[in-house]
């Protein structure tokens, strides 16, 4: 069973978050944050609920993470299985998703806007 301490490592990577950035959310040195990451120094409940909040999910989701479902699933749906068939059984990894998804328009629409501006600024090449 992973330890709480490697699912908040591994959320992290995948919001491409660093330690750095969620130290200065947390209020914290980058070392303290290190050892909270690294399972050296225990979490208090209230640095879970803030760590939770910074990754943009529930303290639940983050307390029931589980990586190896989430790799094996984008796996699945890219079609390489690897003789793996994996359930999803929770919302953990959907949610994942549609933060992603969520993300990906924010970026396409910032981009359709910055396009246009360049037009409206250059005309059409």
């Amino acid at each position: 069973m992973q330890h709480i301490s490697e699912k908040i490592k591994n959320l992290r990577e995948l919001r491409n978050f660093t330690q750095e950035y969620m130290s200065k959310q947390l209020r914290m040195t980058q070392a303290g944050y290190s050892k909270l990451e690294s399972g050296k120094t225990d979490i208090t409940f209230s640095q879970l609920t803030e760590i939770a909040k910074t990754l943009d999910v529930r303290v639940e989701d983050l307390i029931t993470f589980d990586n190896q479902k989430f790799f094996h699933s984008f796996n699945n749906v890219k079609g390489n299985n690897n003789g793996f068939h994996v359930k999803l059984e929770s919302g953990d990894i959907v949610k994942l998703y549609d933060d992603k998804i969520s993300l990906m328009e924010k970026l396409l629409k910032t981009n359709e806007a910055q396009l246009e501006r360049y037009r409206e600024r250059f005309g059409e090449l």
